[in-house]
């Protein structure tokens, strides 16, 4: 059954709403990477921070008051009518909410952390429940007033995939009749230092798939779907995951557990390898993940598909990242130029590396039918591949 992603609200570090983003995303001129200090004790990184004013948290959902949660409401304003809309006709039992996010409310917790450190006490408005998985979800169902399943997902960078793929599952089975699912996360100093002790982060702005990349920069975003069964110009096909188990951080060197995804999705939405026209890279920019999914490209398509990594745009918004790069496809399937993301690095390509054909400012999609992918691949190897088209 294919389902449609009916409206789409987007906040990141390129901007707030679908044509702001759309403009940078596809014009490439800036980027939304600032180098800012606080993140790592004594360094100064460059990260994908939101600086679009933020909306305030009503008194009645002070309890849920986190940037996490206030990123996602700017997103959720964006297409309030759309999410009352459907909540007006389908009702508010017949509604869910699945949100993808692995930072949640970690950042708050840690700043209380500190002052209990300090004081001998948790400061008075510490509140636990902020820094649950599911306190996004919670937020935004209590925000809309909506009473069907409401959860969240955590499985790293591949969470906001997840979230799309669990919200088509519930649609096709019953449950609901329209679901709201993206993903939502927010720097965090919890975050920026794990992968910092990786010696995951780079100095500098990220190189995806470059001979000279040497590691991330973290981001943060909202993207926010209304998927439903009704027609729309945006139709979710679905997708596919496997998870590998190669190791806690690091993908399976030859892309087997990616290639399985990518196999899975395109077997799920009936479409073989040569009917996709683009591909949204997971491409982190780490000498790793980019050597495998350089492999597993080239052998699941065995031909030069149209790709590119948008990470150096963004940074990584890793929980929110499946659903920022699947809202990245909705807008170049939306666009009226039929612009596609390009691929922005310094050009220094990796001998060692099977070939990409990455896209530039002048990469366009063909008029017709259009089959979007984009791939997430998240550590333990958790894998997932989104496929999103045109409507016929």
């Amino acid at each position: 059954m294919t389902t449609y992603l009916n409206a789409l609200g987007v906040v990141c570090s390129l901007g707030a709403g679908k044509q702001a983003v759309a403009e940078a995303l596809f014009h490439a001129a800036d980027h939304g990477l600032r180098e800012l200090d606080g993140w790592v004790p004594g360094q100064t990184l460059p990260v994908g921070r939101v600086s679009a004013t933020l909306p305030q948290v009503s008194a009645e959902l002070s309890h849920r008051d986190t940037r996490n949660n206030r990123l996602l409401l700017l997103a959720a304003q964006e297409i309030e009518a759309d999410l009352r809309g459907a909540i007006a006709r389908f009702g508010a039992e017949r509604v869910g909410v699945v949100i993808g996010t692995s930072t949640t409310g970690i950042e708050e917790a840690t700043c209380s952390i500190a002052t209990r450190g300090q004081t001998g006490a948790w400061p008075a408005d510490y509140r636990y429940a902020d820094q649950e998985l599911g306190a996004p979800a919670a937020f935004l169902a209590e925000w809309l007033g909506v009473a069907g399943p409401a959860y969240g997902i955590s499985t790293a960078c591949t969470s906001g995939a997840r979230a799309l793929l669990s919200a088509q599952r519930l649609l096709k089975s019953g449950l609901c009749d329209a679901v709201i699912c993206g993903g939502a996360d927010t720097l965090c100093r919890l975050a920026t230092n794990g992968f910092h002790a990786l010696e995951a982060t780079a100095d500098a702005r990220c190189q995806p798939f470059s001979r000279l990349r040497d590691g991330i920069n973290i981001g943060e975003a909202a993207a926010l779907f209304l998927m439903t069964r009704e027609s729309a110009p945006v139709a979710f096909l679905g997708g596919g995951a496997s998870s590998d188990a190669y190791h806690m951080s690091s993908p399976e060197p030859e892309g087997r557990g990616a290639s399985d995804a990518m196999g899975r999705a395109l077997s799920s939405t009936g479409l073989d390898a040569g009917m996709i026209d683009y591909v949204n890279l997971h491409g982190t920019a780490t000498e790793h993940n980019d050597a495998m999914e350089s492999r597993a490209i080239a052998a699941t398509f065995g031909r030069p598909v149209p790709c590119s990594s948008t990470k150096a745009l963004t940074g990584h918004t890793l929980g929110a990242a499946g659903a920022l790069e699947a809202a990245f496809c909705w807008l170049a399937l939306t666009d009226t130029e039929r612009r596609l993301p390009p691929h922005v690095w310094d050009g220094e390509v990796d001998p060692a590396l099977p070939p990409l054909a990455f896209t530039d400012c002048d990469s366009r999609l063909s008029p017709g039918r259009r089959h979007l992918m984009s791939n997430s691949f998240a550590f333990g190897g958790n894998n997932a591949s989104l496929i999103l088209a045109n409507a016929p």
